[in-house]
């Protein structure tokens, strides 16, 4: 088990939600100069860290658009797309901040404790918000995803890239916070929400991996 391969999470680069604190589901939302600039930065030093690479065999990114650019111009142009590494769907909570959702909900609403589903009806349907440049996108506030459900998304990604790891190969995904945050619980057989309990900031990456059998985390936030 010792000559497993290890296990790479890297969450996308700057956005201007992850700027405000808006809640970035499903939306496809593009990198700031800042985020290029810091995907860039974490393909330096994630070759730093393994110089011999990943294959592309061994790449899987998520299929919104800020994990696909993040990957690319992090030097991983070839790659795997997956809907199984979609960011959690935030439903009602998309688009919106902590602040927003807690006066809307009259109580300390927490997306790991309460769901997306606990938020009123009130907060769905569609709506446009239109950035400082002038630019648009389109918010779809649905229902929402169960907490359990995204967990067993990413169960469905570690049975697939489990046989590359243990014959001893690398595997990187690329994806958001909370659904390699979620992931990592599954990856340490925990509850999902102990993904409450780890912080992962924008384009930083994580090494989790197989030590004496057991699952692991070898390093957080790099």
């Amino acid at each position: 088990m010792e000559s497993a391969g290890k296990l790479v999470l890297l969450r996308h680069g700057q956005t201007v939600w992850s700027q405000s604190g808006q809640y970035t589901g499903r939306t496809n939302i593009p990198l700031t100069p800042v985020g290029r600039e810091q995907a860039a930065a974490a393909g330096e030093r994630l070759r730093a860290t393994f110089p011999n690479g990943f294959t592309p065999s061994n790449i899987y990114t998520s299929d919104l658009a800020r994990a696909m650019e993040t990957a690319e111009l992090a030097g991983f142009a070839e790659h795997n797309v997956t809907a199984d590494l979609e960011e959690w769907d935030y439903g009602r909570a998309e688009g919106r901040t902590r602040e927003q959702l807690n006066a809307a909900a009259g109580y300390e609403w927490n997306v790991w404790r309460d769901g997306p589903h606990s938020l009123d009806e009130t907060l769905s349907g569609t709506r446009v918000e239109v950035f400082e440049d002038g630019s648009e996108i389109t918010v779809v506030n649905g229902e929402g995803e169960a907490l359990e459900d995204a967990a067993a998304r990413t169960r469905t990604v570690i049975e697939q890239v489990l046989p590359a790891l243990l014959a001893g190969e690398n595997v990187l995904l690329v994806a958001h916070a909370h659904i390699l945050r979620i992931l990592t619980s599954q990856w340490l057989d925990l509850a999902p929400d102990f993904g409450r309990k780890l912080h992962l900031d924008t384009a930083h990456y994580s090494v989790l991996g197989i030590y004496k059998g057991d699952h692991v985390i070898y390093s957080w936030n790099s």
